[in-house]
């Protein structure tokens, strides 16, 4: 597999590859999958106070923010009551926000760059998204299926590893976009998702929220224990890698198969069933495992 690699807000290809460097060099070891960096087209600076967290200089988002949303917003989880639904959390997170956060425009643009940029490069076939990065993967995912289902265009994308993400992203209104959330809209990706993240997030709940709009059937999860990160020591990496080893070859092995029969698939598009291009069915056995750390 070729891996599309998206960095998180304030990230860059450069710094995400330092990032996930100790995961890909695993991956790549076994022979897992191959890895190109992408990143977001709207540079940013670091907030007061965060200069030496993001790494080096240019850092970028893939949402235009300069209409209002601020880094504050990130930490808007914080504040919302605990003990609400993952979906719930959500929806408080997003009452939270202005008027001015994410508007329809920036976000049509950032998707559109990920697409010029599988475009451009005929390999890729899977991708990995770390925040903000998981959340542009989900709704490419999405996406995709519904650019299928309406035009005919191939479907690339046929495993994710979501890395601390959230739900992907929809148009509500003229102006607003919303995450995707399981009790709204249903499950709205259908192929194998990997899902990594640390009990101690504070964003926790938008990972789950994100799980929990992908088929159950072929998804996983690990919880590496930690907070907001990418997981990088040789424990967690290591673990990791036995865990894919045992995915990655079943999903390439199944869409070889898909390949072959060229079957058509339904495709769930929130509101609406469609027929697009075939997907991705790995044997639910196979994504049965999700590690889970003690006391978490």
């Amino acid at each position: 597999m070729k891996f599309l690699c998206l960095p998180g807000a304030y990230g860059s290809a450069k710094n995400f590859k330092v990032q996930l460097g100790p995961l890909a060099e695993e991956l790549e070891r076994r022979g897992l999958g191959t890895f190109t960096y992408s990143q977001g087209t709207h540079e940013v600076h670091p907030p007061t106070g965060w200069e030496d967290y993001f790494g080096s200089l240019p850092l970028f988002r893939f949402l235009d923010t300069s209409r209002g949303d601020a880094f504050e917003t990130l930490r808007r989880l914080r504040h919302v009551p605990r003990g609400l639904s993952p979906e719930e959390t959500m929806r408080q997170f997003q009452a939270a926000g202005t008027s001015g956060d994410w508007q329809q425009s920036a976000w049509r643009t950032a998707l559109d760059g990920v697409f010029k940029t599988l475009d451009e490069d005929p390999e890729i076939d899977a991708v990995i998204g770390y925040s903000e990065g998981a959340m542009v993967s989900a709704s490419l995912v999405v996406e995709e299926a519904l650019r299928a289902a309406k035009s005919g265009r191939p479907r690339r994308i046929k495993f994710a590893i979501f890395i601390s993400g959230a739900p992907p992203l929809k148009f509500e209104g003229t102006e607003k976009i919303v995450p995707q959330l399981v009790d709204e809209v249903g499950i709205v990706i259908d192929i194998p998702t990997f899902h990594v993240f640390g009990c101690d997030d504070a964003f926790l709940s938008s990972a789950v929220a994100l799980f929990n709009v992908c088929n159950q059937e072929n998804a996983a999860m690990y919880d590496h224990g930690l907070g907001h990160i990418v997981p990088r020591d040789a424990e967690n990496v290591g673990l990791l890698g036995n865990l894919l080893q045992n995915i990655v070859p079943k999903v390439e092995e199944a869409n070889r198969k898909a390949a072959k029969t060229s079957r058509p698939a339904l495709v769930r598009t929130g509101s609406e069933t469609d027929e697009g291009e075939y997907h991705t069915h790995v044997d639910e056995s196979d994504f049965s495992t999700a590690m889970l750390r003690p006391g978490c």
